[in-house]
C-alpha cells in the first residue's frame, strides 16, 4: 500500500503504530527522533508522516518546517491533550491532521487512509491539462483532475487537505461556508476536528497566496468563509 514514515521518542507508540499500520497493509519505517526522522525522510521519501510534536533535540515541529519547503508529503502529527498551542502551530507550519495522545489505533488508520486518498490524485506540470471540472475565479484557477493550483498564471504548491479546502469554496465562490462545512469537505464526515484547525489550514493558504500578491479568501466574521468577489471593489 503506502510507506509511512513513523517518528516519536517512545518505542511503546511506535509498536502500537506500526501493529496498526501493518496490519492495515502499509509499509512502515520508523525513527526515535526529529534527526533521525530527517534522515529517514531523505533516504526513502514516505507516501505519509505520522509525526511526534514532542521529541528530544528536533521536535516535530521542527521537522515539519525543515520538510515543507521541498515537499508536500502528508504529515499527521500526534499530540497530547494539553498540547493545543503546538498543535495548532503545527497546522500551521504545514501539518494536514493531528491525533491526540491516548489515541485509538483504529482511528490512526482511519485518519492516515483519509489522508493517503487526499493525497492520491495525481500532480502534473502546469499546462499538462484542462479537465472539465477545472474551477475558475478571476486570477484563480484549480484544475482537480490535475491536482493543480494556478493564480496569476503560476503554480501554487498545496498539500492535499489545503487543495481540499481551497476547492470546496471555489466549488460555489458565493457560498459562505462554515468551518463544519469545510471540516466534512476536507476531511470527511465524522472527524473530530476543532474549527482552529480549519482556521490555520486557512491562513496558511493565505500566506501562500500573500508571498505571490494576492488573497482571494475572504472572512465572513462569525460564520466562516468565502470566495472574494473579483469584480467587487474591497
Amino acid at each position: 500500500m503506502a510507506d509511512i514514515l513513523v517518528a516519536d521518542d517512545d518505542a511503546h507508540i511506535r509498536e502500537v503504530v506500526r501493529y496498526a499500520l501493518e496490519r492495515a497493509g502499509h509499509h512502515v519505517r520508523e525513527a526515535a527522533d526529529g534527526e533521525g526522522a530527517l534522515a529517514e525522510f531523505q533516504r526513502i521519501v514516505p507516501d505519509l508522516i505520522v509525526l511526534d510534536i514532542v521529541m528530544p533535540i528536533t521536535d516535530g515541529l521542527d521537522v515539519c518546517r525543515q520538510i515543507r519547503p521541498t515537499s508536500d508529503v502528508p504529515i499527521l502529527f500526534l499530540s497530547s491533550r494539553d498540547d493545543e498551542l503546538d498543535r495548532v502551530l503545527g497546522l500551521e507550519l504545514g501539518g494536514d491532521d493531528y491525533v491526540t495522545k491516548p489515541f485509538s489505533p483504529r482511528e490512526l488508520v482511519a485518519r492516515v487512509k483519509a489522508m493517503l486518498r487526499r493525497a492520491s490524485a495525481p500532480k502534473l506540470a502546469p499546462g499538462a491539462g484542462s479537465g472539465s471540472d477545472t474551477l475558475e475565479l478571476g486570477s484563480l484557477r484549480i484544475d482537480p483532475e490535475c491536482f493543480l493550483c494556478t493564480w496569476e498564471g503560476r503554480e501554487l504548491v498545496l498539500s492535499a487537505t489545503e487543495f481540499m479546502l481551497l476547492r470546496a469554496l471555489l466549488t460555489t465562490p458565493a457560498k459562505v461556508f462554515t468551518r463544519a462545512d469545510l471540516v466534512e469537505r476536507a476531511y470527511g464526515h465524522g472527524h473530530h476536528i476543532t474549527e482552529r484547525t480549519i482556521d490555520s489550514h486557512v491562513r496558511r493558504i493565505r500566506k501562500k497566496f500573500s508571498q505571490h500578491g494576492g488573497d482571494p479568501i475572504e472572512t465572513v466574521y462569525g460564520v466562516g468563509y468565502r470566495m472574494r468577489d473579483p469584480g467587487r471593489a474591497d
